[in-house]
């Protein structure tokens, strides 16, 4: 009998150890006070399901962060995310909710001030020598300037919100070198723009570590859903309204940002 019981006792002990682990995301998530920044990629600007409160922004309720809250009923949940942000936006016009009491915040931002959207704009009008001027002029920015304005920023969100953890999202592949697109851009101006894109992650991820803020890559994620893929693609390609074009569509936003971001969290 004594040999059952300690073997029931352990057991017992293990299973109120996962249930504890298990359990405690969850709580966790629950009590959260969560303010969501950045540009239109965590705006969930091509995802469509727009707030009418957001006007111009196009805050999505497909957007990573709104499904987040859905799915984790936090204590607070702030959503100033924007169209169009730059670093200095979301420092001037986003964080008001972020105080001594927010515990979590989301952030993607950067690639507008590295001049994402005239770039793209240039590849697809313009001549092939116009679009690697572009990408290369994108990626001189990213590398020279774009690391003191992070820095700011970081810095400001830490001084406002100390307390709170903070998950910084990277930016996608836009395109499938390679793919099964016949038409629009040809494979050299998709691997410039694809260039662009890990330069100003890289150039994100290390003011992230300095920051001591968590980076989340979502590359990977987004691998076989680029526009021009032969699965489903994630991605918009040219679309109307122009400003949807090559950002994440719903299943972009709720398979790739979605599970990075809650891996982060």
């Amino acid at each position: 009998m004594r040999p059952a019981r300690a073997v029931s006792v352990a057991t017992t002990a293990i299973l109120l150890t996962l249930t504890t682990l298990f359990v405690a995301p969850s709580a966790s998530a629950a009590s959260a006070r969560y303010v969501a920044l950045g540009d239109s990629y965590s705006a969930g600007v091509g995802a469509g399901s727009y707030t009418s409160e957001s006007g111009n922004c196009k805050r999505s309720t497909n957007a990573y962060p709104y499904l987040w809250k859905n799915a984790n009923a936090p204590a607070s949940f702030a959503f100033t995310a924007c169209s169009g942000a730059r670093t200095g936006d979301v420092l001037n016009s986003q964080m008001g909710p972020l105080d001594g009491s927010t515990t979590l915040v989301s952030l993607t931002v950067g690639g507008n001030d590295a001049g994402f959207a005239s770039t793209m704009q240039t590849c697809v009008l313009n001549s092939e020598s116009a679009c690697l001027t572009a990408v290369a002029n994108a990626k001189a920015y990213a590398t020279n300037t774009l690391p003191g304005l992070l820095d700011n920023l970081y810095t400001q969100i830490h001084t406002k919100a100390p307390n709170a953890h903070v998950v910084v999202m990277g930016y996608p592949h836009l395109y499938k070198v390679g793919g099964s697109c016949i038409f629009g851009i040809g494979d050299t101006k998709r691997a410039a723009i694809n260039s662009a894109a890990d330069v100003l992650d890289d150039v994100i991820a290390k003011r992230v570590a300095n920051a001591g803020f968590t980076y989340q890559d979502v590359r990977g994620r987004f691998t076989g859903h680029e526009i021009c893929a032969s699965g489903t693609i994630w991605l918009n390609s040219t679309v109307l309204p122009v400003d949807e074009s090559y950002h994440p569509k719903a299943a972009g936003q709720s398979g790739g940002y979605l599970p990075a971001f809650t891996a982060g969290v």
